[in-house]
């Protein structure tokens, strides 16, 4: 399964904004961190205003803060926003008549089982998960000031004892 550009996109925004929380992040300090479009950004960023993920504040000094805990974000619901749908398989050929498999064809029902175990798995992570290593986050990136500087600069290579 491939995820949307949208699911990628949203769930680096909500990265990015939870690691420079509690400061207000921008469409364009995202955008130059991952080297992405802003106009993919903006819509994005609405749109998890809209759903109640980030609180947006527009204008001069404005930007975005998540708008609950980074605890209270499940990946699952994340993802479900950017999917048109979590059915992998349409049954539809070209024309968008009806597949000529459908009366005895299992492999919809298989898929469906198969998205249904996916997005079970996504839904015991929380964005806080996805930022438990906030200091390796942060070297990766590039990033200074908890996430908000954007700015990319080369990494080197990372030395991470475990």
């Amino acid at each position: 399964m491939q995820l949307s550009v949208y699911s990628d996109y949203a769930v680096r925004v909500l990265v990015q904004t939870a690691l420079g929380a509690p400061r207000r992040m921008t469409v364009a300090r995202v955008a130059e961190t991952f080297a992405i479009s802003r106009h993919h950004l903006v819509k994005i960023v609405n749109d998890l205003g809209r759903q109640g993920y980030l609180n947006t504040q527009r204008g001069v000094g404005g930007g975005f803060t998540l708008a609950r805990p980074a605890e209270d974000i499940r990946v699952g619901d994340i993802v479900r926003l950017g999917e048109e749908s979590e059915t992998m398989v349409n049954c539809r050929d070209t024309r968008k008549q009806v597949c000529r498999l459908q009366p005895a064809c299992q492999f919809k029902s298989v898929l469906t089982e198969a998205s249904a175990a996916f997005f079970e798995v996504l839904d015991r992570y929380t964005l806080a998960d996805l930022i438990r290593q906030r200091a390796v986050i942060r070297t990766t990136l590039g990033l200074d000031d908890g996430g908000t500087t954007g700015t990319i600069r080369p990494a080197g290579r990372l030395k991470v004892t475990i």
